[in-house]
């Protein structure tokens, strides 16, 4: 029988949002967090185990994390089976199971839950389905690069976008996107394997990169490249760690917007009119603790957080 590399990770992490918002950085095949006071990491080898061991204890101290090896008894399926609909705003994520009745108030995306891609219930991908909701999406076009699941071109899809593009370099990824997308009737999405770095590509009303701060650093000029005049830039999936440098590729002298979602509440400062007009940015973040929310081009000063760019005025 196959065994698991896996990591016991206790006790149960409180708040759970930003240690999902450090596993984006490993490669975690499913989490187990049916146990009251435990989770458990599964991974395809134990290099990455280790290397996720490795970078997660000096972030969590407060966590233990112990390496086991699980015999495969159908694990991956019991997990995804828990998974229950998310509400993100007036979106809601849901797999087929537990499909919410129905209400013209919100958009529904139907996710299946696969061992490698997203549902929703990540807190970067969370993020992204809140900025989507800021912004007008009637007949604008839209890229999702690193669709993964294809959640985020799905969800833009049903709020109005079109043409919707959405584009892995992994085959695995995109056709779990594909298979998504065929349980969202509605949606309209064209999903292609495709390394952005060399891909010939028009540009987008708005282009959405829930990556690593690795990747967005690589890709910055790239991204801003497809990024048409006036469009947005959604960004996220970089650690606190990565952040100046991350946003130093991305930042040209703009003005910003940042909200702040602690607790459901909100503490908004800006220098014009926040997210309605030209030049601004978005910022939305999850980290626990204290808050400082400031303006202008220095306002991105938190943990993991996701932003929107825009490039108006044909500037860039």
């Amino acid at each position: 029988m196959r065994m698991w590399p896996a990591l016991d990770v206790g006790p149960e992490p409180d708040p759970p949002d930003l240690f999902q918002a450090a596993l984006v950085d490993y490669s975690v095949a499913a989490v187990d967090d049916n146990t009251p006071g435990r989770w458990r990491l599964f991974f395809h080898d134990s290099d990455e185990r280790d290397r996720a061991r490795q970078g997660l204890a000096p972030d969590f101290p407060q966590l233990t994390f112990s390496a086991v090896d699980v015999p495969d008894e159908d694990w991956a399926a019991r997990s995804q089976a828990s998974l229950r609909a998310v509400r993100i705003g007036a979106i809601v994520v849901a797999p087929p199971w537990d499909v919410p009745a129905p209400d013209p108030s919100m958009t529904l995306v139907t996710i299946l839950p696969s061992m490698g891609f997203g549902t929703g219930h990540h807190a970067t991908t969370r993020l992204c389905l809140s900025a989507l909701q800021r912004l007008d999406l009637h007949k604008r076009s839209a890229l999702d690069v690193g669709t993964g699941s294809g959640v985020l071109a799905i969800a833009a899809s049903l709020l109005g976008a079109a043409p919707v593009v959405a584009i892995d370099d992994d085959p695995d990824a995109i056709q779990s996107a594909r298979e998504n997308l065929a349980a969202n009737s509605s949606a309209r999405v064209d999903i292609s394997v495709v390394d952005l770095r060399h891909a010939s590509l028009p540009t987008f009303d708005l282009v959405m990169a829930n990556l690593t701060g690795g990747l967005l650093i690589q890709t910055a000029s790239r991204l801003y490249d497809l990024t048409a005049p006036g469009g947005h830039l959604i960004l996220s999936g970089f650690m606190t760690h990565e952040q100046e440098d991350v946003l130093a590729s991305f930042k040209r002298g703009r003005e910003s917007f940042v909200e702040d979602t602690q607790s459901g509440s909100r503490r908004v400062s800006s220098t014009n009119d926040s997210f309605k007009r030209g030049r601004e940015s978005f910022v939305e973040d999850t980290q626990s603790g204290s808050r400082r929310v400031s303006s202008t081009n220095d306002s991105f000063k938190r943990g993991r957080e996701s932003f929107v760019e825009d490039t108006q005025s044909g500037s860039r």
